[in-house]
């Protein structure tokens, strides 16, 4: 994943109401990636900057981001640039639709960016509540959502069964909370962007989800608006091809979540968008996380216990119950430590490993000890207790066990929440804060709408092969 461009960690500001902002500056920046499309251009725009013009409170931007047309649309951008005094144009000469997201909200100016298809397929009248809680502090990311239950939606069964299916993939493999990946219709603080885009690797159609699930994970809010939606008949998205690179995304963001590699906090907020939350900047009489704690143990717990009982059911075949026991609790007692370390308690890293799996085994000593206790007990008051019987009074000193194993867990093993991690990110350094009202220049000069065609040297020269446009 790429970490390299912002090489230390920190820590985003509170977020608050936009203040207002210089004449020159626009407050949004509405990004349209296009490849190839001379012919529904123009119409776009043009819809796009009369519903700005007539709707929307605040100064604003559109860009035309032309990720390698080789045909008309450059010429039409540039007419569009020269006619309407808030649209830009951004050149790239390499396609993916991620990397025209990437280059042009890295280089605006603008405190809230968002992105829309050309086909303007969402209706227009989602887009001042898309960016509203954006401009107001109270969310850092907005969605369009065409799976909400008061979206109107028209289009064809295959591709509603196809984004269906691909959400809940997302759901199923990544625990995905957000409703509908795919739209092409969100907005993002610019604040935001400038920590979260270089976490983000895609530079394809897979980029926008890739950026929801690293946010979501790292725990900014994301802001769901339904929308009015209605299929292009004729959009040249290669659904297979689609899938296939969107599937190939979703086990590298799987991977690279399990194993801890992603410096998500650099990312995180403070509590809460109170001044006074802010005075005191950290809550300590707060248990932190408890509840998500508790839900991840009792899930870990919940499996672990299940494959305890297939253990001892296959060691009880070839040895005492005793014996059985102690193996089967003993295996399943570090794949459980193991599991908590990474989904409970978010420990990434190797540091502390080997302690925290001594501290494991202590706890296992005294769950053993109750559940042999209960089979000692169990012995005493029968001669040849049944089988069914000896499970059920192992499930009981199981879920006896399972508590005081959390508490043990939360003020011993891991009583930080973290644990000892690596320093695998930078040095430490704080990140730059930006703040919005005086926006710092970009390193790369952003085109003027009287400059039309500006040909930035985007750091990701590779080619993009899996992009359909």
């Amino acid at each position: 994943m790429r970490t390299d461009s912002f090489p230390g960690t920190g820590t985003l500001p509170a977020r608050e109401h936009l203040p207002a902002m210089d004449a020159g500056t626009p407050v949004l920046d509405v990004v349209i990636p296009v490849y190839n499309e001379e012919k529904d251009l123009g119409p776009c725009v043009r819809g796009l900057h009369e519903h700005l013009t007539r709707t929307f409170p605040y100064t604003f931007r559109i860009t035309i981001a032309d990720n390698a047309s080789t045909d008309t649309t450059p010429l039409v951008a540039a007419r569009l640039a020269a006619e309407l005094a808030e649209v830009a144009t951004f050149r790239l000469e390499q396609k993916g639709r991620g990397r025209a997201l990437r280059a042009v909200w890295s280089a605006s100016e603008a405190p809230v960016l968002a992105y829309m298809d050309v086909d303007l397929s969402t209706g227009l009248n989602a887009l001042l509540p898309l960016v509203a809680p954006l401009i107001s502090g109270h969310s850092d990311l907005a969605i369009g959502s065409r799976l909400a239950r008061s979206s109107r939606v028209v289009r064809g069964p295959k591709r509603e069964l196809i984004s269906r299916a691909y959400n809940l993939i997302l759901r199923g493999s990544l625990q995905a909370r957000f409703s509908d990946a795919q739209c092409g219709f969100k907005a993002i603080r610019r604040d935001v962007a400038q920590v979260l885009l270089p976490l983000v690797e895609d530079t394809g159609w897979f980029f926008d989800t890739e950026m929801l699930v690293l946010a979501e994970r790292a725990g900014l809010r994301i802001h769901e608006v339904p929308v009015d939606w209605v299929d292009d008949p004729d959009s040249s998205v290669h659904i297979v091809r689609t899938a296939t690179e969107d599937l190939k995304g979703v086990w590298r963001i799987g991977k690279a979540l399990a194993s801890g590699s992603l410096p998500l906090d650099r990312l995180t907020r403070p509590f809460g968008d109170d001044p006074r939350d802010r005075e005191v900047h950290e809550l300590r009489d707060l248990p932190r996380g408890l509840a998500r704690q508790l839900a991840g143990f009792c899930v870990v717990g919940g499996l672990s216990t299940l494959f305890y009982l297939l253990l001892y059911g296959a060691f009880r075949q070839v040895c005492g119950a005793q014996t059985a026991n102690a193996l089967a609790l003993l295996v399943s007692a570090v794949a459980n430590t193991a599991a908590n370390r990474r989904l409970t308690f978010g420990v990434r890293g190797r540091g502390g490993a080997v302690r925290h799996q001594a501290q494991g085994l202590v706890v296992f000593g005294i769950g053993l000890a109750l559940t042999s206790g209960s089979l000692a007990a169990l012995d005493t008051a029968t001669d040849h207790p049944a089988h069914s019987t000896e499970l059920a009074v192992l499930i009981a000193a199981n879920l006896a066990a399972t508590v005081l194993r959390f508490l043990l867990f939360r003020a011993w093993v891991f009583p930080d929440g973290r644990g000892e991690q690596e320093p695998a990110y930078g040095t430490g350094v704080r990140l730059p804060q930006w703040p919005l009202a005086h926006p710092q220049p970009h390193p790369h000069s952003y085109p003027h709408p009287q400059r039309p065609h500006a040909h930035p040297q985007h750091p990701h020269p590779h080619n993009d092969p899996g992009d359909p446009r």
